[in-house]
């Protein structure tokens, strides 16, 4: 089995960064190695040492094995929003290539002797959002060609997001090796009742439901999950 994964989600407010950290955390308490990438993020905030993207500093700072802010988070686009217009607004112009060679460079900057046991790439919105004007972030998890979590945003909506997206990532050519929920609507209706239409439907296992949390706690959504379908290893 892999342990390196690539995250995508039903949409944009998934909660894909959510469950990335959460899934990060409950390895580093099985006592395993871990690593966080987002290769690309659009959105960035001054936060001292120059500007970053709060997701990807999550990331780092709930990975085990350090690596510098931009090698986790190789590109970054200032504004918040569609990849390929924040890059065109900023005179750039994003590849798949430019994205798998931040993948590789990370991997080489490892500390000598480590290796992650759980490495998750984070991907960019949801599973068709564009890079340019041919490649979708689909092509880059192509290129990686990694097993995808497929995190679901339990909201109104869900189960037609969710379905369609396990069915790109099949046709893309690429294995769907886990899904997670978590709840991103406080008052969704028949929740329970959601995730088991999920759960008949969905080509994979779940690796747990994470409810609403307030406030949200990584840590806490951590208790909810299992890796045991991963199936890591540790290397330590």
């Amino acid at each position: 089995m892999s342990k390196y994964f690539f995250v995508t989600g039903t949409d944009t407010d998934s909660g894909k960064t959510f469950i990335a950290t959460a899934l990060l955390e409950k390895a580093r308490s099985e006592g395993l190695q871990t690593l966080g990438l987002k290769l690309l993020a659009a959105g960035g905030e001054n936060y001292g040492s120059g500007l970053q993207n709060e997701d990807a500093v999550k990331l780092r700072e709930h990975a085990t094995i350090p690596l510098r802010y931009s090698d986790v988070n190789p590109v970054l686009l200032l504004e918040p929003m569609a990849p390929h217009i924040a890059a065109a607004r900023e005179g750039k112009c994003l590849s798949v290539a430019q994205l798998e060679n931040g993948f590789r460079d990370a991997l080489q900057k490892l500390p000598a002797g480590v290796e992650p046991d759980l490495c998750l790439v984070e991907g960019a919105g949801g599973w068709r959002v564009p890079l340019n004007n041919s490649d979708t972030v689909a092509d880059l998890a192509k290129a990686l060609q990694l097993p995808v979590i497929l995190v679901v945003g339990l909201k109104l909506g869900c189960l037609n997001h969710a379905l369609l997206t396990a069915e790109a990532i099949a046709g893309d050519g690429l294995n769907m090796a886990a899904w997670v929920v978590t709840q991103t609507d406080p008052n969704m209706a028949v929740a329970d009742e959601n995730i088991e239409t999920l759960a008949q439907l969905l080509p994979a296992p779940c690796l747990g439901y994470v409810p609403w949390l307030d406030p949200a706690s990584v840590t806490q959504a951590a208790e909810y999950l299992d890796l045991g379908p991963l199936e890591l290893k540790s290397h330590s």
